[in-house]
């Protein structure tokens, strides 16, 4: 945290309420005014070329950096994959654990315990991702590691020490009981890798679970007489909804169809990155296989989609360029609505009080530099 007092120049600087000019006064890695005019003689930076708007925040990221989490869960790992996705804007993130044996699951869980301990910038928790999935949609996740919810899992997801825990989980495959428990204690429970019906779905939410994992990757699909979790996610109004923006995961028309049912305030834009972003990678391990990159697409050795190399600046590009969301939306769904899915106030927005949590983008949306608790990139 930076404990200088500087000021930020913005002649675009994105407010709850939409644009505006101003300067954001940071002291001790907080935002501790917004001014019309400098009411301090302080050290300033100019950003008026550009942008200047509330840090990215990435729910869903299994690596970066040549680093696969699943594979080296380790604080060293943990700052790799942290700095290859800053520099496209991320300035928080849930390292996540794809489905994988109850050790490896520890110790992950015990990484980012530890780089929270040492109070390692831009982690601000975990996501497990698996291993309590259906099998007929389980995709790229190791089939040997799917299991039920048992109680050594339960003592992991609410541990203390982890900040925020998100766990992915099949509604078929968790008890109610075991959903209620999880949410009692704290735990983000979302919905995905899942074949269940409506039926089994909406006792679900009615126990907490409140996010979907990488809308219609995954999951039932709707169909007539039968919505399945991408339609019960659609019409649910309490649902929050992650979404890969990457051209390879979904149809444009399914991504616009998402927006227009969930709008700016429900739907997230996520990565579900792998290694190979922000590096030149081109193949690697994954669950005793390899996976291979043609351009923008990850596939395992089944030809199953496995991960993504996105980044979320590309997210918002292709949010404004190819889907043409209003640039605010699309900022505001990096940036605000996974803070309000997490329960993060302090975060996603640009606000006095709020932490120096900051993205400067040129007018073409590619990121000049970033702040994290008023430290710069």
């Amino acid at each position: 945290m930076s404990s200088a007092a500087f000021y930020l120049k913005a002649s675009q600087l994105l407010l709850a309420d939409g644009f505006s000019q101003g300067y954001l006064r940071i002291e001790q890695g907080y935002i501790t005014a917004i001014e019309t005019t400098p009411s301090r003689n302080l050290p300033m930076q100019d950003c008026s070329d550009g942008m200047l708007c509330p840090g990215f925040i990435d729910i869903q990221v299994n690596g970066g950096g040549g680093a696969l989490f699943n594979t080296t869960p380790s604080v060293e790992s943990l700052a790799t994959i942290f700095a290859a996705h800053q520099q496209y804007g991320t300035t928080s993130m849930l390292p996540t654990v794809i489905t994988d044996d109850l050790t490896v699951m520890q110790q992950a869980a015990d990484a980012v315990a530890a780089a929270r301990a040492k109070q390692m910038v831009g982690i601000i928790g975990i996501h497990f991702e698996g291993p309590h999935l259906a099998q007929a949609k389980r995709g790229c996740h190791p089939q040997h590691y799917l299991r039920p919810l048992t109680a050594a899992e339960m003592t992991l997801y609410c541990r203390q020490d982890l900040g925020v825990v998100m766990l992915t989980l099949a509604p078929e495959t968790v008890p109610v009981e075991q959903i209620t428990a999880l949410t009692a204690a704290g735990v983000i429970v979302s919905l995905g890798h899942s074949n269940a019906g409506s039926a089994q779905i909406l006792p679900a939410i009615a126990a907490g679970a409140s996010c979907v994992t990488h809308l219609y990757n995954g999951m039932s699909n709707l169909t007539s007489r039968e919505p399945g979790l991408v339609g019960t996610a659609l019409a649910d109004p309490r649902l929050y909804c992650g979404i890969i923006f990457d051209g390879e995961h979904l149809h444009p028309l399914s991504a616009q169809i998402a927006y227009q049912m969930k709008g700016e305030q429900r739907l997230i834009l996520v990565t579900d990155a792998m290694s190979p972003v922000g590096t030149a990678q081109q193949e690697f391990n994954f669950a005793g296989g390899r996976v291979t990159r043609q351009g923008m697409k990850l596939t395992n050795s089944e030809g199953s989609l496995a991960g993504s190399v996105l980044d979320m600046a590309s997210a918002v590009r292709y949010a404004v360029r190819q889907l043409e969301i209003d640039c605010a939306s699309a900022l505001r769904m990096a940036s605000n609505t996974p803070a309000r899915l997490l329960g993060l106030p302090q975060l996603g927005q640009i606000k006095v009080g709020g932490r120096a949590d900051l993205v400067w983008l040129t007018s073409a949306l590619e990121v000049r530099q970033t702040w994290v608790a008023g430290l710069a990139s």
